[in-house]
Protein backbone atom coordinates (compact mmCIF):
# COMPACT_ATOMS: atom_id res chain seq x y z
CA UNK A 1 0.00 0.00 0.00
CA UNK A 2 1.26 3.47 -0.83
CA UNK A 3 0.98 6.62 1.20
CA UNK A 4 -0.74 9.99 1.49
CA UNK A 5 1.01 12.68 3.49
CA UNK A 6 -0.04 16.10 4.71
CA UNK A 7 2.29 18.05 6.95
CA UNK A 8 2.17 21.59 8.43
CA UNK A 9 4.78 24.28 7.75
CA UNK A 10 5.66 27.68 9.23
CA UNK A 11 7.48 30.34 7.24
CA UNK A 12 10.83 31.74 8.35
CA UNK A 13 12.81 34.64 6.87
CA UNK A 14 16.44 33.94 5.99
CA UNK A 15 19.57 35.81 5.00
CA UNK A 16 21.04 34.54 1.72
CA UNK A 17 24.66 35.31 0.94
CA UNK A 18 26.91 33.51 -1.58
CA UNK A 19 27.58 33.46 -5.31
CA UNK A 20 27.53 31.26 -8.38
CA UNK A 21 27.53 31.84 -12.11
CA UNK A 22 24.41 33.42 -13.55
CA UNK A 23 22.22 31.01 -15.52
CA UNK A 24 19.43 32.05 -17.89
CA UNK A 25 16.03 31.93 -16.18
CA UNK A 26 12.68 30.82 -17.57
CA UNK A 27 10.12 32.79 -15.56
CA UNK A 28 10.00 35.47 -12.91
CA UNK A 29 6.32 35.56 -12.02
CA UNK A 30 6.75 33.18 -9.09
CA UNK A 31 10.10 34.47 -7.83
CA UNK A 32 8.55 36.43 -4.98
CA UNK A 33 11.27 35.86 -2.42
CA UNK A 34 9.21 33.22 -0.64
CA UNK A 35 9.40 30.27 -3.01
CA UNK A 36 12.11 27.71 -3.73
CA UNK A 37 14.21 28.53 -0.65
CA UNK A 38 13.71 28.32 3.10
CA UNK A 39 11.14 31.10 3.05
CA UNK A 40 8.31 28.96 1.68
CA UNK A 41 4.91 30.05 3.03
CA UNK A 42 2.91 26.87 2.32
CA UNK A 43 1.12 25.35 5.27
CA UNK A 44 0.88 21.78 3.98
CA UNK A 45 1.46 19.49 1.04
CA UNK A 46 -0.15 16.39 -0.42
CA UNK A 47 1.07 13.35 -2.28
CA UNK A 48 -0.80 11.53 -5.03
CA UNK A 49 0.69 8.00 -5.02
CA UNK A 50 1.24 5.41 -7.73
CA UNK A 51 0.45 7.48 -10.82
CA UNK A 52 1.44 5.34 -13.80
CA UNK A 53 3.82 7.15 -16.11
CA UNK A 54 4.89 4.26 -18.32
CA UNK A 55 5.64 0.55 -18.63
CA UNK A 56 8.52 -1.50 -19.96
CA UNK A 57 9.98 -5.01 -20.12
CA UNK A 58 12.14 -5.65 -17.05
CA UNK A 59 15.08 -8.00 -16.43
CA UNK A 60 12.68 -10.91 -15.84
CA UNK A 61 11.12 -10.45 -19.26
CA UNK A 62 7.87 -9.17 -17.74
CA UNK A 63 6.03 -5.96 -18.52
CA UNK A 64 6.43 -3.67 -15.51
CA UNK A 65 4.27 -0.68 -14.67
CA UNK A 66 6.31 2.42 -13.85
CA UNK A 67 4.78 4.73 -11.27
CA UNK A 68 5.45 8.09 -9.68
CA UNK A 69 4.38 9.64 -6.35
CA UNK A 70 3.57 13.30 -7.05
CA UNK A 71 4.09 15.86 -4.27
CA UNK A 72 2.37 19.25 -4.45
CA UNK A 73 2.30 22.22 -2.07
CA UNK A 74 -1.27 22.46 -0.86
CA UNK A 75 -3.11 25.74 -1.29
CA UNK A 76 -0.75 26.88 -4.06
CA UNK A 77 -2.48 29.00 -6.70
CA UNK A 78 0.44 28.87 -9.12
CA UNK A 79 -0.48 26.63 -12.06
CA UNK A 80 2.94 26.75 -13.72
CA UNK A 81 5.40 25.41 -11.18
CA UNK A 82 8.91 23.98 -11.68
CA UNK A 83 9.03 20.18 -11.45
CA UNK A 84 11.78 18.06 -9.91
CA UNK A 85 11.69 14.39 -10.92
CA UNK A 86 13.40 12.34 -8.19
CA UNK A 87 15.02 8.91 -8.62
CA UNK A 88 16.03 6.79 -5.60
CA UNK A 89 19.20 4.80 -5.03
CA UNK A 90 19.84 1.09 -4.44
CA UNK A 91 22.56 -0.07 -6.89
CA UNK A 92 19.82 -0.89 -9.44
CA UNK A 93 19.04 -3.92 -7.28
CA UNK A 94 16.75 -2.45 -4.61
CA UNK A 95 15.37 0.79 -3.27
CA UNK A 96 11.95 2.44 -3.26
CA UNK A 97 10.59 5.80 -4.34
CA UNK A 98 9.49 6.52 -0.76
CA UNK A 99 12.71 5.34 0.91
CA UNK A 100 14.78 7.45 3.29
CA UNK A 101 17.24 8.64 0.63
CA UNK A 102 14.54 10.52 -1.31
CA UNK A 103 11.47 10.88 0.91
CA UNK A 104 12.62 13.70 3.21
CA UNK A 105 14.13 15.60 0.27
CA UNK A 106 10.89 15.24 -1.67
CA UNK A 107 8.87 16.53 1.29
CA UNK A 108 11.07 19.53 2.00
CA UNK A 109 11.52 20.61 -1.63
CA UNK A 110 7.74 20.49 -2.06
CA UNK A 111 7.38 22.76 0.97
CA UNK A 112 9.48 25.30 -0.90
CA UNK A 113 7.05 25.40 -3.81
CA UNK A 114 8.34 22.78 -6.22
CA UNK A 115 6.26 19.92 -7.56
CA UNK A 116 8.25 16.73 -6.97
CA UNK A 117 7.67 13.44 -8.77
CA UNK A 118 9.44 10.51 -7.07
CA UNK A 119 9.63 7.67 -9.59
CA UNK A 120 10.06 3.93 -9.61
CA UNK A 121 12.17 2.48 -12.41
CA UNK A 122 13.20 -0.98 -13.53
CA UNK A 123 15.55 -2.73 -11.12
CA UNK A 124 17.65 -5.84 -11.51
CA UNK A 125 20.94 -7.14 -12.86
CA UNK A 126 20.32 -9.39 -15.85
CA UNK A 127 23.55 -11.41 -15.58
CA UNK A 128 25.51 -11.64 -12.32
CA UNK A 129 28.18 -13.69 -14.10
CA UNK A 130 28.93 -10.63 -16.22
CA UNK A 131 27.97 -7.94 -13.73
CA UNK A 132 30.11 -5.16 -15.23
CA UNK A 133 28.28 -5.20 -18.55
CA UNK A 134 24.97 -6.02 -16.89
CA UNK A 135 25.20 -2.91 -14.69
CA UNK A 136 25.63 -0.75 -17.79
CA UNK A 137 22.38 -2.21 -19.11
CA UNK A 138 20.68 -1.52 -15.76
CA UNK A 139 21.69 2.15 -16.00
CA UNK A 140 20.34 2.20 -19.56
CA UNK A 141 16.95 0.86 -18.46
CA UNK A 142 16.78 3.55 -15.78
CA UNK A 143 17.87 6.14 -18.36
CA UNK A 144 14.96 5.13 -20.61
CA UNK A 145 12.50 5.10 -17.70
CA UNK A 146 13.63 8.54 -16.54
CA UNK A 147 13.08 9.92 -20.03
CA UNK A 148 9.60 8.40 -20.10
CA UNK A 149 8.84 10.18 -16.81
CA UNK A 150 9.89 13.54 -18.26
CA UNK A 151 7.75 12.90 -21.33
CA UNK A 152 4.80 11.85 -19.16
CA UNK A 153 4.65 15.21 -17.43
CA UNK A 154 4.87 17.11 -20.70
CA UNK A 155 2.15 14.88 -22.12
CA UNK A 156 -0.01 15.57 -19.05
CA UNK A 157 0.20 19.29 -19.82
CA UNK A 158 -0.74 18.92 -23.47
CA UNK A 159 -3.34 16.16 -23.28
CA UNK A 160 -4.73 16.12 -19.73
CA UNK A 161 -5.14 19.80 -18.90
CA UNK A 162 -1.98 20.07 -16.77
CA UNK A 163 -3.36 18.28 -13.67
CA UNK A 164 -0.13 18.76 -11.70
CA UNK A 165 0.20 22.47 -12.41
CA UNK A 166 3.74 22.31 -13.81
CA UNK A 167 5.74 24.45 -16.22
CA UNK A 168 6.93 22.03 -18.95
CA UNK A 169 9.87 24.35 -19.64
CA UNK A 170 11.18 24.00 -16.07
CA UNK A 171 11.72 20.29 -15.47
CA UNK A 172 14.75 19.15 -13.46
CA UNK A 173 15.92 15.60 -12.86
CA UNK A 174 17.29 14.67 -9.44
CA UNK A 175 18.80 11.38 -8.34
CA UNK A 176 20.50 9.80 -5.35
CA UNK A 177 23.25 7.21 -5.93
CA UNK A 178 21.84 4.96 -8.69
CA UNK A 179 19.27 7.68 -9.32
CA UNK A 180 22.16 10.10 -9.77
CA UNK A 181 23.58 7.82 -12.46
CA UNK A 182 20.20 7.99 -14.21
CA UNK A 183 19.96 11.77 -14.05
CA UNK A 184 23.53 12.42 -15.18
CA UNK A 185 23.32 10.04 -18.11
CA UNK A 186 19.87 11.36 -19.05
CA UNK A 187 21.28 14.88 -19.23
CA UNK A 188 24.60 14.18 -20.95
CA UNK A 189 24.24 11.07 -23.12
CA UNK A 190 22.63 12.72 -26.12
CA UNK A 191 24.26 11.20 -29.19
CA UNK A 192 23.51 7.84 -30.81
CA UNK A 193 27.26 7.19 -30.88
CA UNK A 194 27.25 7.31 -27.07
CA UNK A 195 24.85 4.38 -26.67
CA UNK A 196 26.94 1.81 -24.76
CA UNK A 197 28.08 -1.21 -26.78
CA UNK A 198 26.75 -3.48 -24.02
CA UNK A 199 23.21 -2.43 -24.99
CA UNK A 200 21.62 -4.85 -27.47
CA UNK A 201 18.79 -2.78 -28.86
CA UNK A 202 17.13 -5.88 -30.30
CA UNK A 203 16.70 -7.32 -26.80
CA UNK A 204 13.33 -6.95 -25.07
CA UNK A 205 13.15 -3.73 -23.07
CA UNK A 206 16.35 -2.29 -24.52
CA UNK A 207 15.24 -0.80 -27.83
CA UNK A 208 14.22 2.65 -28.88
CA UNK A 209 17.59 4.33 -29.24
CA UNK A 210 18.17 7.33 -27.02
CA UNK A 211 14.50 7.74 -26.12
CA UNK A 212 13.63 4.12 -25.32
CA UNK A 213 10.24 2.46 -25.28
CA UNK A 214 9.06 3.07 -21.71
CA UNK A 215 6.15 5.29 -22.70
CA UNK A 216 4.82 8.66 -23.90
CA UNK A 217 6.48 8.89 -27.33
CA UNK A 218 6.35 12.13 -29.25
CA UNK A 219 7.23 14.44 -26.36
CA UNK A 220 10.58 15.95 -25.43
CA UNK A 221 12.68 14.33 -22.71
CA UNK A 222 14.94 17.37 -22.32
CA UNK A 223 15.53 18.71 -18.81
CA UNK A 224 16.57 22.16 -17.61
CA UNK A 225 19.17 20.84 -15.20
CA UNK A 226 20.31 17.82 -13.20
CA UNK A 227 20.63 17.32 -9.44
CA UNK A 228 23.12 14.63 -8.46
CA UNK A 229 23.63 13.24 -4.96
CA UNK A 230 26.49 10.71 -4.87
CA UNK A 231 26.10 9.57 -8.47
CA UNK A 232 28.54 9.26 -11.37
CA UNK A 233 28.93 9.11 -15.14
CA UNK A 234 30.52 6.22 -16.96
CA UNK A 235 32.76 8.91 -18.41
CA UNK A 236 32.69 12.68 -18.04
CA UNK A 237 33.58 12.90 -21.75
CA UNK A 238 29.83 12.59 -22.41
CA UNK A 239 29.58 16.26 -21.39
CA UNK A 240 29.73 19.01 -24.02
CA UNK A 241 29.68 22.81 -24.19
CA UNK A 242 26.18 24.16 -23.76
CA UNK A 243 24.94 21.17 -21.75
CA UNK A 244 22.46 21.44 -18.89
CA UNK A 245 23.47 22.91 -15.50
CA UNK A 246 24.36 20.45 -12.76
CA UNK A 247 24.43 20.62 -8.97
CA UNK A 248 26.01 17.80 -6.95
CA UNK A 249 26.69 16.75 -3.36
CA UNK A 250 29.23 13.98 -2.73
CA UNK A 251 31.25 12.69 0.23
CA UNK A 252 35.02 12.46 -0.15
CA UNK A 253 35.09 9.07 1.65
CA UNK A 254 32.34 7.47 -0.43
CA UNK A 255 33.20 3.79 -0.65
CA UNK A 256 30.32 2.89 -2.96
CA UNK A 257 30.38 5.50 -5.73
CA UNK A 258 33.79 7.14 -6.19
CA UNK A 259 34.16 10.83 -5.43
CA UNK A 260 36.67 11.02 -8.28
CA UNK A 261 37.59 8.50 -10.95
CA UNK A 262 37.41 5.01 -9.50
CA UNK A 263 35.95 1.54 -9.46
CA UNK A 264 32.38 0.63 -8.56
CA UNK A 265 32.36 -2.57 -6.50
CA UNK A 266 29.60 -5.01 -5.58
CA UNK A 267 30.25 -7.14 -2.48
CA UNK A 268 33.94 -6.37 -2.91
CA UNK A 269 33.99 -7.43 -6.57
CA UNK A 270 35.22 -4.75 -9.03
CA UNK A 271 32.42 -3.89 -11.46
CA UNK A 272 33.29 -0.89 -13.62
CA UNK A 273 35.27 2.34 -13.51
CA UNK A 274 33.31 5.60 -13.44
CA UNK A 275 33.83 9.35 -13.07
CA UNK A 276 32.37 10.65 -9.83
CA UNK A 277 31.17 14.13 -8.96
CA UNK A 278 34.56 15.84 -8.60
CA UNK A 279 35.52 14.80 -12.14
CA UNK A 280 32.11 15.78 -13.49
CA UNK A 281 32.39 19.28 -12.03
CA UNK A 282 35.98 19.72 -13.19
CA UNK A 283 34.73 18.87 -16.68
CA UNK A 284 31.78 21.26 -16.27
CA UNK A 285 34.19 24.05 -15.32
CA UNK A 286 36.39 23.36 -18.35
CA UNK A 287 33.38 23.42 -20.70
CA UNK A 288 31.72 26.47 -19.18
CA UNK A 289 28.69 24.49 -17.99
CA UNK A 290 26.81 26.15 -15.12
CA UNK A 291 27.46 24.04 -12.04
CA UNK A 292 27.48 23.97 -8.25
CA UNK A 293 29.32 21.36 -6.19
CA UNK A 294 29.30 20.72 -2.45
CA UNK A 295 31.94 18.38 -1.07
CA UNK A 296 31.16 16.63 2.21
CA UNK A 297 34.61 16.21 3.71
CA UNK A 298 35.17 12.76 5.18
CA UNK A 299 31.59 11.66 4.50
CA UNK A 300 30.61 8.28 3.13
CA UNK A 301 27.94 7.27 0.65
CA UNK A 302 24.63 9.23 0.69
CA UNK A 303 25.58 10.76 4.01
CA UNK A 304 22.34 12.76 4.16
CA UNK A 305 20.45 9.63 5.23
CA UNK A 306 22.54 9.14 8.37
CA UNK A 307 23.74 12.58 9.44
CA UNK A 308 21.72 15.74 10.03
CA UNK A 309 24.55 18.09 9.07
CA UNK A 310 24.90 16.29 5.74
CA UNK A 311 21.14 16.43 5.24
CA UNK A 312 21.03 20.20 5.74
CA UNK A 313 24.04 20.64 3.46
CA UNK A 314 22.41 18.51 0.75
CA UNK A 315 19.00 20.17 0.92
CA UNK A 316 20.48 23.66 1.11
CA UNK A 317 22.82 23.06 -1.81
CA UNK A 318 20.02 21.76 -4.03
CA UNK A 319 17.50 24.47 -3.21
CA UNK A 320 20.09 27.24 -3.31
CA UNK A 321 21.41 26.29 -6.74
CA UNK A 322 18.10 25.51 -8.40
CA UNK A 323 16.40 28.63 -7.05
CA UNK A 324 19.34 30.65 -8.39
CA UNK A 325 18.78 29.11 -11.82
CA UNK A 326 15.08 29.87 -11.64
CA UNK A 327 15.09 33.40 -10.26
CA UNK A 328 17.41 36.12 -11.51
CA UNK A 329 16.26 38.48 -8.75
CA UNK A 330 17.41 36.07 -6.00
CA UNK A 331 20.86 36.35 -4.48
CA UNK A 332 22.76 33.55 -6.22
CA UNK A 333 23.74 30.66 -3.98
CA UNK A 334 26.08 27.71 -4.29
CA UNK A 335 26.91 25.53 -1.35
CA UNK A 336 25.26 24.57 1.93
CA UNK A 337 23.50 27.27 3.89
CA UNK A 338 25.00 28.22 7.23
CA UNK A 339 21.92 26.92 8.99
CA UNK A 340 23.09 28.32 12.29
CA UNK A 341 22.67 31.77 10.72
CA UNK A 342 19.65 31.35 8.44
CA UNK A 343 17.61 29.11 10.71
CA UNK A 344 17.32 25.89 8.71
CA UNK A 345 17.36 23.66 11.77
CA UNK A 346 14.83 25.93 13.44
CA UNK A 347 12.74 25.94 10.25
CA UNK A 348 12.47 22.15 10.24
CA UNK A 349 11.99 21.75 13.97
CA UNK A 350 9.23 24.38 13.88
CA UNK A 351 7.45 22.16 11.36
CA UNK A 352 8.04 18.71 12.81
CA UNK A 353 9.46 19.08 16.30
CA UNK A 354 12.74 17.45 17.30
CA UNK A 355 12.23 14.38 15.12
CA UNK A 356 10.04 13.04 12.33
CA UNK A 357 9.15 9.53 11.23
CA UNK A 358 8.14 8.20 7.84
CA UNK A 359 6.49 6.62 5.99
CA UNK A 360 3.16 6.87 7.77
CA UNK A 361 1.83 3.72 6.10
CA UNK A 362 4.09 0.70 5.65
CA UNK A 363 3.90 -2.99 4.97
CA UNK A 364 4.34 -5.54 7.77
CA UNK A 365 8.04 -6.12 8.42
CA UNK A 366 9.22 -2.82 6.94
CA UNK A 367 11.05 -0.28 9.09
CA UNK A 368 9.76 3.14 10.03
CA UNK A 369 12.56 5.69 9.66
CA UNK A 370 13.36 8.22 12.38
CA UNK A 371 15.12 11.43 11.34
CA UNK A 372 16.38 13.66 14.13
CA UNK A 373 16.31 17.32 13.15
CA UNK A 374 18.51 18.74 15.91
CA UNK A 375 21.93 17.79 14.59
CA UNK A 376 24.20 15.55 16.64
CA UNK A 377 22.24 15.83 19.87
CA UNK A 378 20.87 12.30 20.05
CA UNK A 379 23.50 9.54 19.80
CA UNK A 380 21.31 7.17 21.86
CA UNK A 381 17.59 7.36 22.58
CA UNK A 382 14.69 5.14 23.58
CA UNK A 383 11.45 4.60 21.71
CA UNK A 384 8.07 3.02 22.46
CA UNK A 385 5.30 1.79 20.15
CA UNK A 386 1.72 1.75 21.41
CA UNK A 387 -1.24 0.01 19.81
CA UNK A 388 -4.65 1.64 19.29
CA UNK A 389 -5.66 0.66 22.83
CA UNK A 390 -2.72 2.46 24.39
CA UNK A 391 -0.70 -0.64 25.26
CA UNK A 392 3.07 -0.71 24.76
CA UNK A 393 3.68 -3.44 22.17
CA UNK A 394 7.31 -2.75 21.37
CA UNK A 395 10.19 -0.79 22.88
CA UNK A 396 13.85 -0.43 22.10
CA UNK A 397 16.80 1.90 21.70
CA UNK A 398 17.95 3.78 18.64
CA UNK A 399 21.14 5.65 17.90
CA UNK A 400 22.24 8.40 15.59
CA UNK A 401 20.41 11.07 13.60
CA UNK A 402 18.70 8.48 11.38
CA UNK A 403 17.45 5.08 12.55
CA UNK A 404 15.13 2.40 11.19
CA UNK A 405 12.69 0.94 13.73
CA UNK A 406 11.58 -2.56 12.63
CA UNK A 407 7.89 -3.48 12.66
CA UNK A 408 8.31 -7.27 12.55
CA UNK A 409 5.55 -8.96 14.53
CA UNK A 410 3.18 -6.00 14.43
CA UNK A 411 -0.30 -6.89 13.21
CA UNK A 412 -2.03 -4.68 10.64
CA UNK A 413 -3.52 -1.58 12.24
CA UNK A 414 -2.78 1.84 13.71
CA UNK A 415 0.11 2.47 16.11
CA UNK A 416 1.60 5.43 17.97
CA UNK A 417 5.34 6.04 18.11
CA UNK A 418 6.71 7.90 21.14
CA UNK A 419 10.22 8.89 22.17
CA UNK A 420 10.29 9.46 25.95
CA UNK A 421 11.42 12.94 26.90
CA UNK A 422 9.93 14.61 23.83
CA UNK A 423 6.42 15.97 23.43
CA UNK A 424 5.82 14.92 19.83
CA UNK A 425 4.29 11.56 18.93
CA UNK A 426 3.42 10.15 15.54
CA UNK A 427 0.75 7.78 14.32
CA UNK A 428 1.55 5.18 11.68
CA UNK A 429 -0.29 2.33 10.08
CA UNK A 430 0.90 -1.19 9.27
CA UNK A 431 -0.74 -2.63 6.17
CA UNK A 432 -1.52 -6.27 5.51
CA UNK A 433 -0.08 -6.04 1.98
Amino acid sequence: MKKFYAFPIRALAIILLSSIQVVPVFSQDDCDGNRYRYTSAFDSFTVTPDVQYGNAINTSGLNQSLVVDIYEPEGDNNESRPLIIMAHGGFFIGGENDAADVLALSQDLTRMGYVVGSITYRLGIDNFLDVSNALVRSVWRGYHDGKAAVRYFRKSVEEDGNPWGIDPNRIYFAGVSAGGFIGLHLAYVDEESEIPPQVDQSAAGMGGGLEGESGNPGYSSEVSGVINVAGALKTASYMSEGDEPVVSVHGTADGTVPYGTGMITLSGIPVTEVDGSSIIHAMADSLGIINCFTTLDGAGHVAHVSDADAYYATLGTISGAVSSWLCENYNPLCGPYDYGVVGIEEWLTSIEGNWRAFPSILNAGESIQIQWLNSGANPNWDYEIYDANGRVVFAGQGNGDWFGIPTLGLSPGMYILRIPGFAEVQKFWVSSN
